[in-house]
């Protein structure tokens, strides 16, 4: 029963569906509504990225079971040109697309765990989860 949901991003439209899935199954896990929208709310910063960056990707959810807690999983994976500089990429404001660079800062703070690994020109691969309290 641990089943990946597994969307493809493409465009802004991926990333509502992938925003959805993801808070329909934290809900269906038993997370609270605002854990939920903190959930659908990261799926979407880094849903939005692909699109930005690397223009297409995807984006995988599944539960995450452990001995003592149940979470959910979010890996977001692209192709595109990478992150040359992953510390700078995690500094609030910092941005190359001109936004407020809220987004892989924004991203850490709303989980628990965050991974992200990426190079230049071998894409970029962030890795997420929540626990539910």
């Amino acid at each position: 029963m641990n089943e990946t949901i597994r969307v493809p991003i493409n465009s802004d439209k991926d990333i509502v569906a992938a925003r959805q899935k993801g808070r329909t199954l934290a809900l269906s896990l038993g997370f609270s509504e605002t854990d939920s929208t903190l959930i659908a709310t990261a799926i979407s910063e880094l849903a939005r990225n692909i699109v930005t960056y690397a223009k297409k990707g995807e984006v995988k959810i599944r539960a995450e079971r452990q001995p003592s807690r149940q979470g959910i999983q979010v890996v977001a994976k692209d192709s595109g040109a990478g992150i040359s500089n992953i510390k700078l990429a995690l500094q609030d404001g910092f941005s190359t697309s001109g936004s407020l660079g809220l987004g892989l800062p924004g991203v850490k703070r709303l989980v628990d765990e965050f991974e992200i690994t990426s190079g230049n020109g071998r894409g970029t691969v962030v890795t997420i989860r929540k626990w539910k309290i």
